[in-house]
């Protein structure tokens, strides 16, 4: 089910302006911020899409092959169905931005890029059992 967008921006901070002047609830206390800056957003929106607002940092932390654009998310039932339908995907030959693995929030995720050139994101229910803390610098 896709029902989660991710937009990445080099300011989050701005991000979170533009959206609250856009009527989008955001809450303080769902801005994750790392040395003072915020990196990260995640709400879901009353029709239940989740938002998220990542920095390009936090970004490249968890996505080796990102470069640039937002990340539309797919949600699958469990930690498997990501490696089987990456596997799908990459075999009928759609370009790979991120292998399957344990993301630092606790799912199982993985990156491809669309036809039309989107990046797609393939991920699981989170599991705390499999976060971690994510490793970039400011």
């Amino acid at each position: 089910m896709l029902n989660h967008v991710d937009v990445i921006s080099e300011d989050v901070e701005a991000a979170v302006t533009f959206y609250r002047r856009l009527g989008i609830a955001i809450p303080e206390e769902s801005v994750w911020r790392h040395k003072g800056r915020a990196h990260h957003v995640g709400i879901t929106l009353p029709n239940g899409v989740e938002l998220s607002l990542s920095s390009a940092e936090l970004t490249k932390a968890y996505a080796s092959g990102w470069e640039s654009g937002n990340i539309l998310i797919t949600s699958v039932p469990s930690r498997d169905a990501v490696d089987e339908l990456f596997a799908d995907l990459a075999g009928a030959g759609h370009p790979v931005l991120q292998q399957p693995f344990d993301a630092f929030w606790g799912a199982r995720y993985a990156i491809v890029r669309d036809p039309a050139g989107n990046n797609v994101g393939i991920m699981s229910p989170s599991d705390g059992e499999h976060g971690s803390v994510p490793g970039f610098e400011d």
